[in-house]
């Protein structure tokens, strides 16, 4: 007789980090403890541009990014900002800034005080903030600001920019072993110390643990997963993920995907970016809608409407299906930031956009709205399930519009107010 038990469902760990708080006026992103895992993104405009920066940011947000980071690398950047800020203010978009700073971010939050006040979150690069005891001034002064401002902070290590005394005293010690490390475990060394070690000077000087992120980018997968373990068995600080350079285009999707996979369903990564490069006149947006596929995937966040469609195959050599399921998708993407207000919890519906007899019908009773296509040689017949059931069965050359409408009122019939106040 054969014993079973029970197969274990597969589900990302729970997090052991600390929770911290990126705010803008009422508007409060947690990041990490039991918050979502947040998703994050970056301008590639300059900032100078005042309304060109304010337009992409808005784009971004509207994109599902909670947080949006933008160059301050000059005096001029540093005086854009709160013009930055106060444009998104009068368009309604309230997602919290941050200010990603290099070499001079201490003499800009210091001699740009409304900069400092504009911002959410100051990014801060240790290896970047000068040598010696200049070093320890220069990141000194951006702390006081953060405490000044009450702000947060990301400590952002990169391996391409790492503290040199830091890394050279580390290769002295490697030296001296008597079986060193491999010259990668010596830079994997370099960059968790480098992040712990700022913390610890941050917290010393009065900035709260719960103010600071951390981050340890790199560009492999396997080296970020390494780093990445290491770094969180050694703190519970709240944890910024991705590829410091992830690439362009499938290689960039697939390196995030694979890295920030592994990572996030050992409970790792408290906001994800996708450091995509666009290709030529490809949205900006881009990257915001792959790190959100990536959390839904995983069953940590919805965000949009899911849609189920079969790959096609020789049953299926109209491309009618394809072109359904293409246009359902970006309806459902386009109508979502005004969905998202109107219709609380509409980003869990699931629709099925299936292309013939052998697998359409099931899957579509398994959504909670599916329609299922003819096949090759099958009649031109789609039949539509709702909730399970075979409802209708639409026909003719209008068969995405008409789907589109039913679409619409099965969701304003199942999340509109009406439907959430009989509910309650």
């Amino acid at each position: 007789m054969r014993v079973c038990i029970p197969i274990e469902s597969a589900f990302p760990k729970a997090h052991r980090s600390i929770q911290s708080q990126v705010v803008w006026g009422s508007r409060v992103v947690t990041v990490g403890g039991d918050a979502p895992v947040r998703v994050q993104s970056m301008t590639n405009t300059d900032t100078v541009d005042v309304i060109g920066t304010a337009i992409q940011v808005k784009e971004l947000a509207q994109a599902g990014s909670e947080m949006v980071r933008i160059t301050v690398n000059t005096p001029e950047a540093a005086a854009a900002v709160p013009h930055v800020r106060d444009q998104l203010d009068r368009m309604g978009i309230d997602v919290p800034l941050i200010g990603d700073f290099h070499y001079n971010g201490h003499r800009l939050l210091t001699d740009y005080p409304a900069c400092a006040q504009a911002l959410s979150k100051y990014r801060i690069n240790p290896g970047n903030v000068g040598k010696g005891n200049k070093r320890d001034t220069q990141f000194g002064q951006m702390i006081e600001a953060a405490m000044r401002w009450n702000k947060a902070v990301r400590i952002g290590v990169n391996w391409g920019s790492l503290d040199q005394e830091l890394l050279a005293g580390l290769m002295d010690e490697n030296s001296a072993r008597a079986i060193p490390w491999d010259a990668r475990q010596v830079m994997y060394e370099a960059l968790i110390t480098s992040a712990i070690d700022s913390a610890q000077r941050a917290e010393e000087m009065g900035l709260r643990r719960e103010q600071i992120i951390l981050s340890c980018k790199v560009s492999g997968v396997q080296d970020l997963v390494s780093v990445y373990r290491e770094l969180s068995r050694r703190t519970n600080h709240a944890l910024h993920l991705g590829l410091t350079e992830a690439g362009m285009g499938t290689k960039g999707t697939v390196a995030s995907a694979t890295a920030l996979s592994i990572l996030l369903q050992e409970g790792i990564g408290d906001t994800i970016r996708v450091s995509l490069t666009p290709q030529p006149g490809e949205a900006r947006t881009q990257e915001v809608v792959i790190a959100s596929e990536i959390l839904q995937a995983l069953g940590l966040r919805n965000f949009v409407p899911s849609v189920t469609a079969c790959p096609g195959c020789g049953r299926t050599t109209s491309t009618t299906f394809q072109e359904l399921a293409k246009q359902i998708d970006d309806f459902l993407r386009a109508q979502m930031p005004v969905w998202r207000e109107q219709y609380p919890g509409v980003e869990g519906l699931r629709v099925a956009v299936m292309g013939c007899i052998v697998n359409g019908p099931g899957e579509s009773k398994h959504a909670d709205i599916g329609i299922s296509l003819p096949g090759s040689g099958e009649a031109p017949a789609a039949p539509v399930f709702i909730d399970g059931e075979k409802r209708l069965t639409l026909r003719g050359d209008n068969i995405a519009q008409e789907f589109q409408v039913i679409v619409e009122n099965y969701i304003e019939k199942r999340f509109g107010t009406h439907a959430v106040a009989q509910a309650s």
